[in-house]
C-alpha cells in the first residue's frame, strides 16, 4: 500500500492547531469583547487597542520570524508558541486592570503568532508545489471550523465567567497544541523525501531539459521581490481584506448585541453560520485553487467581503444578517489560503518566509485599522454604521489591487555561454 506523503500529516496537525486558535481566540475575541465591556466598563476603543497590539506585534516580528524560518525552519518556533499562547490565556484569567489586560494579551498574541498562520503556512509551502493551494486550503479548514464552537465559548463565558473560561482555555491550548507541534519538520529532505514525494532527480532532469537554452529560472530573493509591483499590490490587497476580517472579528458580536438587539448567544449563532459558509469557501478553494487564476478569485472575494459587511451594517431583518454571514464567510474561506499560495507561485519557496514577513508590515494597515476605525467611530457616533461602512468600501477598493497584481517574470541564473 502506498504511504501517505508526510506533508499531509503536517496539514492535519496544522489544521487542528488552527482550529484551537480560531475557537479560543480569533473568532471568540468578539464574545470576550462584549463580556469585558459589561464587566469592566472599558470602552470600545480601549478594547480595540488589544486587537491592534496583536497585529502590531505580528507586523514587527514578521521579518524576524521570516528570516528565522528561512534559515532554521519553523518547528521550534511552533513548539514555543504553543506554550506561550496557553500561558497568555492563563495570565488573562487573573487581570484586574486595563494595563494588565494588555500585558496578558501581548503574551497571548506572541504565542499565537509563533504557532499560528504565518509559520504553519510557510512550513507547508516548503512541502507542496502542484497541490499547494489544496494543502493550504485543507489546513484552513481548522481555522474555519473553529467558528462552529463560538456558541460553546459564549455559553462558557455566560455560565462560568470570563476568568474561568480563559484559564481553562490556556490549559487546553498547551495540552492540545504542544504535542501537535512535534509533527512539523523543516523540509522533505529531512525525512529522505522530496516535494510532494516526487522523485527529485526526475524533477531536476525535466527542469534542465526545459531551461538548458536560457538560464534556468530561480526563486526571487526578498530584495528582488520588493522591487516588483506584484509584491506591493498583493500586500495591499491582503491588508485591505483584513480591514473587514479583523474589524468584524472584534466588533460584530457587539454590533449585533447593541445595534441589532441580539443576545450574545444568538449573535454567536450568526458567527456559526458564517463559519459554515467559510468552511464551504475553503472546500471550494481546495477544489479550484490550483486550477483557476488565484488573483481573480481573490478580487471577487473582496467584493464578497464588502457586500457582506454592508448587509450587516444596515440590517433591518434576519435575512440581511444571514446574507452577511454567507457572503463574508464564503469570501474569507475562499480567499484566505490563496494569499499565501499566490505569493509562493509568484516568488518561489527559497525566501518565502522573509517575503511573507515583509508583507506583514504592509498588511498592518488593515490589521490595526479594522478594529481601531470601527471602535473609534462607534465611540464617537454611538453606533457602528460609519465605521463598518468605511471598512466595507476599503475592501471594495482592495479588489482593484488584486486585479492589477500581474505575475512577475522569474529571475534567471546566467547561462554557461554568458
Amino acid at each position: 500500500m502506498k504511504r501517505v506523503f508526510y506533508g499531509w500529516w503536517m496539514v492535519g496537525a496544522g489544521s487542528l492547531i488552527q482550529f484551537v486558535q480560531s475557537t479560543l481566540l480569533l473568532q471568540s475575541f468578539g464574545a470576550y469583547f462584549a463580556v469585558l465591556r459589561d464587566d469592566r466598563g472599558w470602552s470600545k476603543t480601549e478594547l480595540s487597542g488589544a486587537a491592534a497590539l496583536h497585529q502590531v506585534e505580528a507586523a514587527i516580528l514578521g521579518p524576524i520570524l521570516g528570516w528565522v524560518i528561512d534559515r532554521f525552519g519553523a518547528q521550534w518556533m511552533i513548539r514555543s508558541g504553543a506554550v506561550l499562547f496557553g500561558t497568555g490565556f492563563i495570565l488573562l484569567s487573573y487581570v484586574d486592570s486595563l494595563l494588565a489586560f494588555y500585558g496578558a494579551f501581548i503574551v497571548t498574541a506572541l504565542g499565537a503568532s509563533l504557532c499560528g498562520f504565518f509559520p504553519l503556512n510557510v512550513s507547508l509551502i516548503h512541502w507542496f508545489d502542484r497541490h499547494r493551494a489544496r494543502a493550504l486550503s485543507s489546513m484552513q479548514l481548522g481555522m474555519a471550523a473553529g467558528g462552529l464552537c463560538v456558541p460553546l465559548v459564549a455559553w462558557a463565558l455566560a455560565a462560568w465567567g470570563w476568568r474561568a473560561t480563559a484559564f481553562a482555555s490556556g490549559i487546553l491550548i498547551i495540552a492540545i497544541c504542544l504535542p501537535l507541534s512535534f509533527v512539523f519538520r523543516r523540509r522533505p529532505e529531512d525525512r529522505g523525501s522530496s516535494i510532494e514525494g516526487v522523485d527529485a532527480s526526475s524533477r531536476e532532469i525535466r527542469s534542465e531539459l526545459k531551461d538548458e537554452s536560457q538560464g534556468a529560472a530561480r526563486d526571487f530573493t526578498a530584495r528582488e521581490a520588493l522591487r516588483t509591483p506584484a509584491f506591493w499590490l498583493l500586500s495591499l490587497g491582503h491588508g485591505f481584506a483584513l480591514f473587514v476580517v479583523t474589524g468584524v472579528n472584534t466588533h460584530a458580536i457587539t454590533h449585533m448585541k447593541e445595534g441589532l438587539g441580539y443576545s450574545i448567544e444568538t449573535a454567536s449563532l450568526v458567527i456559526t453560520l458564517q463559519t459554515v459558509a467559510q468552511l464551504c469557501g475553503v472546500g471550494v478553494g481546495a477544489w479550484i485553487g490550483d486550477r483557476l487564476n488565484k488573483r481573480l478569485i481573490s478580487a471577487a472575494c473582496m467584493v464578497g467581503h464588502m457586500s457582506g459587511l454592508l448587509f450587516l451594517t444596515y440590517a433591518t431583518t434576519p435575512a440581511m444578517v444571514v446574507a452577511y454571514a454567507l457572503l463574508h464567510g464564503a469570501a474569507w474561506g475562499l480567499r484566505g489560503p490563496m494569499m499565501q499560495a499566490i505569493r509562493a507561485d509568484y516568488f518561489g519557496r527559497s525566501a518565502i518566509g522573509m517575503i511573507l514577513g515583509l508583507s506583514f508590515m504592509i498588511m498592518l494597515v488593515g490589521q490595526v485599522g479594522g478594529p481601531m476605525i470601527a471602535g473609534i467611530m462607534a465611540d464617537l457616533s454611538g453606533n457602528y454604521r460609519a465605521g463598518f461602512t468605511t471598512l466595507a468600501l476599503l475592501a471594495g477598493l482592495g479588489s482593484v489591487f488584486f486585479l492589477m497584481a500581474g505575475r512577475p517574470e522569474l529571475p534567471r541564473a546566467p547561462t554557461a555561454a554568458s
